[in-house]
């Protein structure tokens, strides 16, 4: 049976490792991305490499409006919706509580909660359709524990942790599946972006040891999404080897503290 992926954040990191594995395995994609020029480049390029059915939505997912007019307006081929995957994230800042940039805050808030609410909430009745469905939201090692200058990144993180589970509740009676996946160091434009464009501190993050590729991250949603009907992995956390959970990796032959 030919699937269809919905994946937010395609154009870069994981979102966009995520589309090139799932057209590599012949699924039809439905991808999410704020930037146009890219979205497209990324559609004409697996088009081109796998000949899959692909869509594109442009839309930020903090805006509520955009994200229900996009997913409304999608065409009937389109409507059934097999596998989203919440991944449209991001951090910004390491400053303390009390120095933290508050419109950081928002953005962060805005994107990492409520963009996976506004998504998940619109694409619940296409997700209905499917005899198959199945939620990826990707969470943080940061959910599972709180860190020095990490406040409200990590307080969007543990909320994704807390959505994923009151979905897996809700949703049991439709049958559908809900896992979280809580990735620790993946070497992307993450840090770049936290680090609001500072490229000594975003590749500092990811010396003396070897991270997790988003490669890494979009093989194991592979994996999830296709185990047995009777079979939900509901929470996930990998890690580098190196990497013990947020607080601890181990570098140059010294345990480092350093936060994710």
């Amino acid at each position: 049976m030919n699937k269809t992926v919905f994946i937010t954040g395609a154009t870069s990191g994981i979102g966009q490792a995520s589309a090139e594995l799932f057209a590599a395995h012949g699924y039809s994609l439905i991808l999410n991305g704020r930037r146009a020029d890219r979205l497209e480049a990324l559609a004409q390029t697996l088009r081109g490499q796998y000949n899959n059915n692909i869509h594109t939505l442009c839309f930020d997912v903090q805006d509520r409006a955009a994200v229900f007019n996009a997913i409304d307006s999608l065409p009937v081929e389109w409507e059934q919706v097999d596998i989203l995957i919440n991944n449209a994230g991001l951090a910004l800042g390491r400053e303390p509580f009390d120095e933290a940039n508050i419109d950081d805050w928002d953005t962060m808030l805005q994107t990492n909660v409520h963009g996976l609410l506004y998504v998940s909430k619109a694409l619940m009745p296409h997700l209905k359709r499917s005899a198959a469905a199945h939620i990826i939201n990707i969470g943080s090692t940061a959910a599972k524990e709180v860190y020095e200058n990490g406040n409200v990144y990590c307080a969007s993180k543990s909320a994704v942790e807390a959505i994923s589970k009151a979905m897996r509740i809700d949703l049991l009676k439709y049958g559908i599946k809900v896992t979280a996946i809580h990735p620790g160091a993946v070497e992307t434009e993450f840090s770049l972006v936290r680090y609001k464009g500072d490229p000594q501190k975003a590749s500092a993050t990811y010396t003396g040891f070897t991270p997790l590729s988003a490669t890494d991250v979009a093989d194991t949603i592979l994996y999830c999404v296709g185990l047995p009907p009777h079979v939900c992995i509901n929470d996930l956390v990998m890690t580098a080897t190196s990497q013990a959970n947020s607080f601890y990796i181990f570098k140059q032959s010294s345990k480092l503290k350093t936060q994710i």
